[in-house]
């Protein structure tokens, strides 16, 4: 193991002309081809000649001083539910494979805008179906600070790929917890931005309502410094917020935390609410007020969520009809027929199995019952926490009740793995920003985080909090780097 350098240290080496962009590049390509054997993180690679031809256009624009971009040339990668031209986009499922992105996606042209080096995409849960990264068509991957165990999920591959110190940020998604949840059983950095801070355009829908692009990093400044570049107003995306809406700022030495009592629960592990009662204690001795406040909608959340989240699949995945990109079956016979056996043979367990249950909650006769519910639960939870936030200005809470599990021990239990996301989903259901640190470690050596969530709009509060938590802390970062 050793540190892993920062994308704001490989910007300080970049603009020192320490280190060129295509020294750079060829240097993550080699890491990735040496040591993603062993962790799988990524999918597919950037083509080596187009990736150093950018690269090299990059280190001529910055010495004849024509990139203003501080980030021009550093590397990053994108999880593979996100357009990026001319490359894979399988979503982790072989339904569409082996399609390839015709345009960029908002949030990748504004990277190439600020010059960073796409260099491959990462692996995920099919479609964002599930909590381990296990899910994939394609291949397992494995938890970077143990091999034996999963990195988290959807966005396992970007987190992995961080942990391990083959790429110093990433792009992932967070539809009930999957940017968070991963940053969390691997020790790095994760970010659910407000919904709307990052356009959708080109992100491949899984739940619309709830769907939303953040990074990952080694640090809270690399994933500020992400967000601050992929964020902003885009008149593709209905949905998404003028540039200057989460323009809050914070006061760190008034800050009130507010720590749910339902978090603390009997599902969670004990070492994770220790790691709880350490983070409380690093923010006493920042000077802010810490405070028990209830939640009781919390253990109504993970049914809304995967109610409301599996009726949106159902109506987004009708898109894959074999005719319109990705695979289609050799099945020979009516129209029906092919389709039939492409979604049969291109969706895996868990895809079918959301399908159904989003198909069912959506059918007549029980949508009052189910679907219309569920939306009714996710306002009072929306209210619950604007309630909380009258009260304290940050909530400070687990996003997972576990560390990460070995290989295999949930992918065949689906309320197992299910239950792993009781304590992200409310944040997503409610639309508001979240960061998660590493915090401490468990009695195995495993890492465990810790989310700030803030009303919404007030990204940069929680921003400014986490860092100077992250200080008080002082976990390492780049633990989990192979060599």
């Amino acid at each position: 193991m050793k540190g892993v350098a920062t994308a704001g240290e490989l910007s300080r080496q970049l603009e020192a002309r320490e280190v060129s962009a295509v020294e750079l590049a060829r240097r993550t390509l080699n890491g990735i081809e040496r040591n993603d054997v062993e962790v799988g993180a990524f999918l597919s690679t950037a083509q080596p000649e187009q990736l150093l031809e950018e690269a090299e256009a990059i280190d001529r624009a910055r010495r004849q001083g024509e990139h203003d971009s501080p980030f021009a040339g550093v590397p990053i990668a994108v999880k593979d539910n996100i357009a990026v031209a001319g490359e894979p986009l399988t979503c982790g499922s072989r339904i569409l494979d082996p399609y390839r992105a015709a345009y960029d996606a908002t949030a990748v042209e504004r990277l190439r805008a600020a010059g960073l080096l796409i260099v491959g995409k990462t692996n995920m849960d099919e479609f964002e179906f599930g909590s381990s990264t296990e899910n994939s068509a394609f291949q397992v991957t494995r938890n970077p600070r143990d091999l034996d165990r999963v990195p988290g999920g959807t966005s396992g591959g970007s987190a992995a790929a961080v942990c391990a110190g083959l790429v110093p940020w990433a792009l992932g998604t967070d539809t009930g917890g999957s940017v968070r949840q991963p940053a969390s059983l691997c020790g790095v950095v994760g970010m659910r931005p407000t919904y709307g801070r990052v356009s959708r355009y080109g992100l491949v829908a899984y739940a619309s309502s709830m769907d939303q692009i953040g990074p990952i990093a080694n640090c809270v400044a690399d994933t500020r410094a992400l967000l601050s570049i992929v964020a902003g107003r885009d008149r593709r995306d209905s949905t998404s917020l003028p540039d200057a809406a989460a323009v809050q700022s914070a006061k760190p030495n008034s800050i009130t935390i507010g720590v749910p009592e339902e978090y603390h629960a009997g599902d969670c592990d004990p070492d994770v609410r220790a790691a709880t009662d350490l983070a409380a204690s690093a923010a006493e001795r920042l000077g802010w007020r810490v405070k028990s406040v209830s939640l009781p909608l919390t253990r109504y959340a993970l049914s809304a969520y995967y109610l409301i989240s599996s009726v949106e699949a159902s109506s987004n995945l009708g898109r894959y009809d074999g005719v319109r990109y990705g695979s289609r079956s050799s099945h020979e016979g009516s129209w029906l027929e092919m389709l039939t056996a492409t979604r049969r043979e291109g969706f895996g367990d868990e895809a079918k199995r959301r399908i159904m249950l989003g198909t069912f909650a959506s059918s007549a006769g029980y949508h009052d019952q189910f679907y219309d519910n569920a939306r009714r639960t996710r306002t009072k939870i929306l209210k619950e926490f604007g309630a909380a936030f009258r009260e304290v200005d940050l909530l400070l809470s687990p996003v997972s009740p576990s560390t990460a599990w070995p290989i295999g021990q949930r992918v065949h239990d689906p309320m197992k793995m299910y239950l792993s996301d009781v304590f992200s989903v409310p944040a997503a259901l409610a639309g508001i920003p979240a960061m998660v640190i590493p915090v401490g470690d468990d009695r195995g050596g495993l890492p465990i985080g810790m989310q700030l969530a803030g009303p919404p709009l007030a990204d940069e509060v929680v921003g400014d909090a986490t860092a100077l938590l992250e200080a008080e802390l002082g976990y390492p970062h780049g633990q989990g780097f192979i060599s």
